[in-house]
């Protein structure tokens, strides 16, 4: 059943539309309001399909409509209806979001192609945001704990932003998973997400790595190349391990967030960038402000949205999901059949102290798929699992 609304000050007109567009297919569904004001209210409480909009109407016309439903609504497809004498207003609706117009009196054929198109591309809008949801099986973000459920509640809700969004919590805790969950949640997902682990590139080469270079800029720049900031454009950097960063390099990442734009080193040129920078670490930043290793301003520029991973030692209820994730994940990998895991072994598994968090836990449940007997027992976790 597909939900169409005809907004249309004059009633003549209302019926012709309803009538064509009913009889055309059974399956559509035809309302009528007979001025925006009450087109607006009727968008907001109910989920249409398609609106047809007249553009010349009394209390409030076609392109205020328009763009107050685009607000409202912005997935739903609207073609607006205009007088002969209305085209470049028409016209003018479509760089403002219209799908379409038709001309007064509506053609048959004109009308119910664009009814049918407009339909068509409500389902594909429709479809793209249910492809969106679903994350790649790489990052999938297991557990069912109040801690990740509430992570995944703020994945949701920021996704579709670009607000900045710093990742806290210990090493090997899925950090990276997150910044994985928020990029391919994001209208970003088709453009390229960059990873950059900032402690692991030395601090003399960070600024290069992340802006570029020019040639001769430094020893070894044999010829220009571009940073991560320019590959990222238009998707989404992940800096990880920032509070690694060093204090000039900072710097520059503060312009760039601030002015979104970079340059490379030895240049003077400005490039600009659209970049979403998710950054991640392992400190505690408000430490490393106060002794001086960590701007303040730009902890609060990245700290928009802070999202805490909590420690595996803090989410043991999920070890049980985990645990046969990463059994059926590495079975596949290592070619070998999936074993099972026994409720005494799941149990001990449960009392670990995990100092190595998520990444100590996988090494694990690796040992014991390899080396355990066909199911997995308490005895195997003592011999294979030992620190």
């Amino acid at each position: 059943m597909s939900k169409i609304l005809v907004i249309e000050d004059e009633s003549a007109i209302r019926r012709v539309l309803k009538k064509i567009i009913s009889e055309e297919n059974e399956t559509y569904q035809v309302e009528e309001a007979e001025d925006g004001l009450l087109g607006i209210e009727m968008i907001k409480n109910n989920d249409y399909d398609l609106v047809l909009c007249d553009i010349k109407m009394p209390k409030m016309d076609g392109v205020e409509v328009l763009e107050k439903a685009k607000k409202i609504k912005p997935e739903v497809p609207i073609v607006m209806i205009s007088g002969h004498g209305d085209l470049d207003t028409a016209v003018n609706t479509m760089r403002l979001g219209a799908f379409d117009y038709i001309s007064k009196p509506p053609d048959l054929n004109r009308l119910l192609n664009t009814v049918r198109n407009a339909l068509d591309k409500k389902v594909l809008i429709v479809e793209n945001k249910r492809l969106k949801k679903k994350v790649s099986k790489n990052y999938e973000m297991i557990g069912n704990s109040d801690a990740i459920s509430h992570i995944k509640e703020i994945i949701e809700k920021v996704a579709a932003t670009d607000a900045r969004v710093l990742i806290t919590g210990p090493n090997g805790t899925g950090k990276e998973l997150v910044a994985h969950w928020l990029h391919e949640k994001s209208d970003r997902v088709k453009a390229p997400m960059i990873e950059v682990n900032c402690a692991a590139i030395p601090s003399e080469l960070i600024e290069s790595e992340l802006f570029g270079h020019v040639k001769g800029s430094f020893t070894g720049a044999n010829k220009d190349r571009a940073g991560k900031f320019e590959a990222a454009n238009g998707g989404t950097i992940f800096l990880d391990e920032i509070g690694d960063m060093s204090l000039s390099a900072q710097a520059k990442v503060l312009r760039a967030l601030q002015e979104s734009r970079i340059s490379r080193v030895g240049s003077d040129k400005d490039i600009k960038v659209n970049v979403r920078v998710v950054a991640a670490t392992n400190k505690n930043l408000q430490e490393e402000i106060a002794e001086g290793r960590f701007r303040e301003d730009l902890y609060h520029r990245l700290a928009v949205i802070l999202i805490k991973v909590p420690a595996l030692n803090d989410r043991r209820e999920d070890i049980p999901l985990l645990v046969d994730f990463f059994s059926k994940k590495i079975s596949v990998e290592q070619g070998m059949p999936k074993k099972e895991f026994s409720i005494e072994a799941i149990k001990l598994l449960q009392e670990y102290n995990w100092t190595g968090n998520i990444r100590e836990l996988r090494n694990v449940v690796e040992r014991l798929i390899i080396l355990g007997e066909k199911q997995v027992s308490s005895k195997d976790v003592q011999l294979f699992a030992s620190k």
